[in-house]
């Protein structure tokens, strides 16, 4: 499996507090399945993005680690204003290995009225948007019309593996398999932050997608999506083919 969304880097944000804890957060993701995993910081009003600081961390942890499992990086990229302008004028600085894909995290406060102007913007500048585990904001939640129009326009929505688990209450697990239902889903992640609570596993995901939806719409989803993430290539936007036909397909081209 490939986790396009963590917080294992340590010292950076809320995740993962010590260099022992990232080690014994990415040792817990290989165990359970994962070959690769995207190191995503937060950049909003708390935390201050450092990519000189997060390639030499993770420089290090992949030294500690060797072949047992691949580290890359990307960001937790919140809309504020002095971050847009900067990830427009710097694109690879945000994205996942620089290569143009962009996870994108809403406040539960408010979403901008212009957010589609703003995606058109980013999108210009060569990134493509990833909106991080919409079914956990409240804001969204109440106004999915918003997601199929952002999916419509070219965006990509990414839904947290625990969501489909129970983990964050009821509301958000039903919101979560309606989205996946709908073909709306393209990317399932850990946004993992600790080895409890939050943890790197996917291999539970990876059960119970295989089991309701199919074992090709699992691959796609915890495999083959994310591994072009990381790897730079486009996938087909808009809705995917619900999961009820099974129809083996890539997305992409």
């Amino acid at each position: 499996m490939v986790d396009i969304h963590s917080h294992v880097l340590w010292g950076l944000d809320d995740g993962a507090r010590t260099i022992e804890q990232s080690e014994a957060m990415l040792r817990m993701a290989a165990a359970h399945g994962t070959t690769d995993i995207v190191a995503t910081p937060h950049a909003d009003l708390q935390y201050t993005f450092q990519p000189e600081l997060i390639a030499e961390r993770r420089k290090e942890l992949q030294e500690r680690l060797g072949e047992t499992i691949r580290l890359h990086t990307g960001c937790d990229f919140h809309l504020k204003l002095d971050n847009i302008q900067d990830a427009i004028a710097n694109p690879a600085k945000y994205t996942v290995n620089g290569r143009g894909w962009l996870l994108v995290e809403f406040s539960d406060l408010m979403i901008f009225p212009n957010t589609e102007e703003i995606f058109v913007k980013l999108e210009n500048a060569g990134m493509r948007v990833i909106v991080t585990h919409p079914e956990r904001n409240w804001l969204l939640r109440q106004k999915p019309e918003r997601l199929e129009a952002w999916l419509h326009q070219g965006a990509f929505l990414q839904v947290t593996g625990q969501s489909l688990l129970g983990f964050f209450g009821s509301d958000v697990r039903k919101f979560a398999e309606g989205l996946i239902e709908k073909g709306w889903v393209h990317f399932l992640a850990s946004d993992a932050h600790d080895t409890q609570r939050r943890t790197p596993r996917l291999d539970q995901t990876w059960k119970h997608v295989s089991d309701k939806y199919g074992a090709e719409y699992a691959e796609a989803l915890l495999k083959i999506h994310p591994q072009a993430v990381i790897d730079g290539y486009k996938i087909e936007s808009g809705p995917l083919d619900p999961p009820e036909k099974r129809r083996k397909w890539l997305g992409i081209f």
